[in-house]
């Protein structure tokens, strides 16, 4: 593959194969899929995760995660990694993911990285530098937060930084505080999640898309909702609590698990639950195919299609 920087040549040998697109679009059956025919072919496959919240022990029906006995016997890395408990960073994850796939490399074998967490994908994909942290700042915008409730903080964001306004889902506070974070620190959002003007590659790197119609994916996920419900979530999330899902500042806020917090607390009905969920997933997904289209060397192939593992496996230099 020749990007259009001229980053990655199609004389390299392929490192990385990144499987990305929006949630529901069976980016992980195709991962599998696609190991299978290169161990077949006599090459070494290992799949690596780039699920912000499969990052998470004890977090599997709520995110789609794949038991050990649905992996194939193919290597999987970067899955509960973290506790309800931890935050989670980028920044950590980068350096996390960049040392299996480094570890992968050294093996002889192809990294694939799957999942929809854009800023995480690109973390780990492209020359990405993460703008300052202050834990005294934080600490403090944290502290206004729960006074003053994400919609006052969210007003600030637009007021000060309106492009990066743009960017954030109103209701996700947690970025919206990093957001005024990295403003007060640095002075500036322009680094905050977006892709440099020409992105370099850190290693040779193949990059597949999943599409799929909308209707069809609005229904899928609508689906794939209540589905979490039927197959055990709230029970799920019971088991959490006593962890500290509660005090958690990623976990806690999760799509899925707020909600299904929410009603076990007795604040919402499980009819709302589930319906409140179904929109933010909804939300999402176009968030994750805007990401996605920008970049520039992605190419989309359509969701579910028979000679997909084919159309990949030919674009690789293995």
């Amino acid at each position: 593959m020749t990007s259009k920087t001229g980053n990655v040549s199609v004389n390299e040998r392929t490192q990385i194969l990144a499987i990305v697109g929006a949630t529901g679009t069976g980016k992980s059956e195709l991962s599998l899929d696609i190991a299978q025919a290169l161990i077949a072919q006599g090459h070494g496959v290992e799949i690596v995760n780039a699920d912000a919240m499969q990052l998470y022990t004890g977090m599997d029906i709520g995110t789609a995660k794949l038991s050990v006995a649905e992996r194939r016997g193919i290597a999987h890395h970067m899955f509960d990694v973290l506790q309800v408990t931890d935050e989670a960073a980028v920044a950590d994850y980068q350096q996390q993911a960049r040392n299996v796939i480094s570890e992968i490399n050294a093996r002889g074998n192809l990294a694939v990285l799957v999942g929809g967490s854009g800023l995480y994908v690109s973390s780990v994909l492209f020359d990405f530098d993460f703008p300052g942290h202050d834990d005294v700042v934080r600490a403090r915008l944290e502290l206004e937060l729960e006074e003053r409730g994400p919609g006052v903080m969210f007003a600030r964001l637009q007021q000060k930084a309106p492009e990066a306004a743009k960017r954030i889902d109103q209701k996700n506070s947690r970025r919206i505080v990093r957001a005024l974070e990295v403003l007060e620190v640095t002075g500036s959002t322009q680094a905050l999640g977006t892709l440099p003007e020409e992105p370099v590659y850190w290693r040779p790197t193949v990059i597949i898309g999943l599409a799929e119609e909308r209707d069809v994916l609005v229904e899928r996920l609508d689906r794939r909702v209540e589905k979490m419900w039927e197959s055990g979530l709230l029970a799920e999330v019971e088991e959490l609590i006593p962890r500290g899902i509660e005090q958690g500042v990623t976990a806690r806020r999760a799509i899925g698990y707020a909600q299904a917090l929410a009603q076990l607390a007795g604040e919402i009905t499980q009819a709302d639950a589930i319906a409140e969920t179904q929109s933010i997933t909804r939300r999402y997904a176009r968030r994750q195919v805007s990401w996605f289209k920008r970049y520039a060397d992605l190419e989309w192939l359509p969701a579910g299609e028979s000679n997909n593992v084919a159309e990949v496996i030919s674009r690789l230099n293995l």
